[in-house]
């Protein structure tokens, strides 16, 4: 299974889509996103080039999850490669980790890049402040590397495409990637997925501590996506 994940992860590497999606578009919507605030001082209690670097390291990790690793599946069951694999000794779950692990060891350099260029735009954090904010985002990104599976065996893969970028577009917008949502909508917006992830980035960017509720809804959104991958892996398995 490590020979895997390791293919896994050189083939994600050498991905047109994955170098566009997770690495150039964050780098990209960032300078444009410090750019249009550039009268804005604070959001959400954090300077504006704070906040669009935690925004846009978090739209690597889910751009690496939904664009890379459910596309590719999409691919594989199409090809048979998902199905040439279920005949060697690879454990059932082996494939299922293999795709998950991947998704986050390739979300490393999304968050490394993102994190270099709010350094060089001017974001002051001390050492273990940089730390703990990295290894955050990392562990958060299992969250969507677990959905990006999720999503690659919903549907058949010629009509998953649409789909990938309807759940992309919806986590983006309610998630506050590119503003903050306030209000009623705020107050449902705050709970979905990226929210939480992007709210918990910035605590540990801040130091301050977060309450029970953004904890358990977080890893309640994994086991509900891990769960769900594997019966839509297992759904896939025995159709095939």
């Amino acid at each position: 299974m490590n020979t895997l994940i390791k293919l896994e992860v050189l083939r994600i590497l050498r991905n047109r889509r994955y170098l566009i999606f997770s690495v150039a578009l964050p780098v990209g919507m960032y300078l444009l996103m410090i750019s249009a605030y550039k009268g804005v001082d604070t959001l959400n209690g954090v300077s504006v080039k704070e906040y669009f670097m935690v925004s846009m390291a978090t739209l690597g990790v889910v751009s690496a999850a939904m664009n890379t690793n459910a596309m590719r599946i999409a691919l594989e069951r199409k090809s048979g490669w998902a199905r040439q694999l279920r005949l060697t000794a690879l454990p059932n779950y082996g494939y299922l980790v293999a795709k998950i692990a991947s998704t986050a060891v390739s979300s490393i350099p999304a968050i490394v890049v993102t994190f270099v260029l709010g350094y060089a735009e001017g974001v002051k954090l001390s050492l273990s402040e940089w730390l703990i904010l990295a290894v955050t985002l990392w562990f958060g990104g299992f969250v969507f590397a677990a959905l990006g599976v999720a999503i690659g065996y919903a549907a058949a893969p010629d009509s998953l495409q649409p789909i990938v970028m309807i759940f992309y577009m919806a986590l983006l917008m309610l998630g506050g990637t590119y503003f903050p949502i306030s209000g009623g909508f705020g107050d449902f917006a705050k709970w979905t997925p990226l929210a939480l992830f992007n709210q918990v980035g910035r605590v540990a960017q801040v130091g301050d501590s977060i309450g029970a509720g953004p904890i358990a809804a977080i890893i309640a959104y994994a086991a509900v996506f891990a769960v769900l991958a594997a019966f839509l892996y297992q759904r896939d398995r025995k159709e095939a």
